[in-house]
């Protein structure tokens, strides 16, 4: 995987790292950024960043949360939120957790009155006997996407500060998916309203 050394005359622009020309890049990284330090990389993806940000409950140290920022950094969100433990398991990420910035919450209480100072519309991702479907409903632009960890699924703080829960329409034998899939599958629906315009039937 990757890049042996530059060849050819070197690049002058500001964005390319020496020590990488010098030795080849094999980072998993589009080749767009081959060469590029890891800050020009960072700065050129802020000018870009989608409007939505995605949050995940890590009570018990989900095994989920790499795999999840490994999938917001591939769809762009804005952020990634952690509320409750501030350890995670960053193997499932992918090295992507250096390019997507990564914000910590210690307590629901306090990651709702960021979003409430963001104006950002919380949208929890959950199966409750209110929740409405995810493939029918309008999300709004500027939201948070939240996510309960493996197994206990969103707290009932969440689903009580949350404009609306959704569910994710299935069809098998099982009651629910895993977390990290659920949360594709969520971020995905954005980009079809909010990039391609894709209208909700």
């Amino acid at each position: 995987m990757g890049v042996g050394p530059w060849e050819g005359e070197w690049p002058t622009e500001e964005h390319y790292d020496h020590e990488l020309l010098e030795a080849g890049d094999r980072r998993n990284v589009a080749d767009k950024y081959r060469y590029w330090t890891m800050d020009a990389i960072i700065a050129d993806l802020d000018e870009r960043r989608h409007d939505f940000h995605i949050a995940i409950e890590n009570w018990q140290h989900d095994m989920n949360i790499g795999t999840v920022v490994r999938t917001a950094n591939a769809f762009l969100a804005k952020e990634v939120h952690i509320i409750g433990r501030r350890r995670w398991n960053r193997r499932g990420a992918m090295v992507t957790d250096r390019y997507q910035h990564v914000r910590h919450h210690p307590t629901v209480e306090d990651f709702v009155a960021w979003a409430k100072e963001e104006g950002l519309a919380i949208i929890g991702i959950d199966i409750f006997p209110d929740s409405v479907q995810l493939e029918t409903y309008e999300l709004p632009r500027n939201c948070v996407l939240v996510f309960g960890q493996e197994g206990p699924g969103l707290s009932e703080e969440v689903h009580q500060s949350a404009e609306a829960t959704l569910s994710i329409e299935q069809f098998g034998s099982t009651r629910s998916i895993n977390a990290a899939s659920a949360a594709g599958i969520a971020m995905h629906a954005w980009i079809r309203r909010h990039v391609f315009n894709q209208k909700v039937g």
